[in-house]
Formats: structure tokens, sequence, C-alpha cells
């Protein structure tokens, strides 16, 4: 159980920390570079780390269940449904508007992908905060179990 308990913290933190580090740092200095040159270094950030965040969740979500399948109290069953509730809005949510940041036809200076991207940070603080939300819950079980 521990090892389960040590993955889930390990890996929603990193996903946590990552998420709010685009939040507050990579998406705001991305649009104070202007909307043309945002949308453009949008596409190579996204897929970078959709990659890292789709492996950071499921390892989350995994090792959560995990620990509370070995006996761990019921809060792990809460953080890991949290983090694992990132993956659907992710797919659900946010992939049409990261689709149409993506489309090689979209005007990349025009009004329409300033909101798309403005609308974008807003769906990932979504994701930031499930994320921050399930890593404190696991921490919270380790230290007052």
């Amino acid at each position: 159980m521990l090892a389960f308990q040590f993955v889930a913290v390990l890996a929603a933190a990193l996903f946590s920390g990552a998420a709010i580090y685009i939040n507050l740092a990579e998406h705001p200095a991305r649009m104070e570079c202007g909307t043309t040159l945002a949308t453009t270094v949008f596409g190579p950030s996204y897929r970078r780390a959709g990659v890292m965040q789709i492996i950071l969740a499921s390892a989350a979500t995994i090792a959560g269940f995990g620990a509370w399948l070995m006996g761990a109290p019921r809060l792990w069953f809460v953080g890991a449904v949290l983090i694992f509730a990132v993956i659907p809005f992710t797919f659900i949510v946010i992939l049409p508007t990261n689709k149409k940041l993506l489309d090689p036809a979209l005007d990349r200076s025009s009004d329409v992908t300033h909101q798309l991207l403005q609308d974008w940070g807003k769906l990932h603080a979504v994701r930031s905060i499930l994320a921050l939300v399930a890593s404190v819950i696991f921490l919270s079980s380790i230290i007052w179990p």
C-alpha cells in the first residue's frame, strides 16, 4: 500500500505543479507575446505537455485506487476520482478548443483566436484545481491518517 501511496502523491503533485505552472506562468507569458505568437507556440507546448500529463494523471489514478483497494482510507478513492476527472474533462471539454487552436486554417491574429486562448486558460485552470485538490487529499491522508 505504501508504494501505491507514494506513486499517487508523487504523480498528483507533479501533475498539479505542472498544471499550475502553465496557468500562472507559461500561458500568461505566451499571451503577453501577442495572439499570433501565442497560437504558434501553443501546438508544440500542448503536444509535449499532453504526453507528460496523461502519464501522470493515469499513474496517480491507478495508484490512488490501488492504495484504497489495499485498505487505505476512503479519501484515497476520492483523490483518485478527482485526478481521474482531469482525463475525461480534457477529452470532453478542452479538446474541442484545442482542435480549433491547432486548426491550420485558423487566423492566428484574429479576435476569435485570442478568445479561444483565453477560454483555454480558464478551462485548463479547472484541471489545475482538480489536480491540486487531489494532491492535498492524498498528502493530508498521509499526514493525518
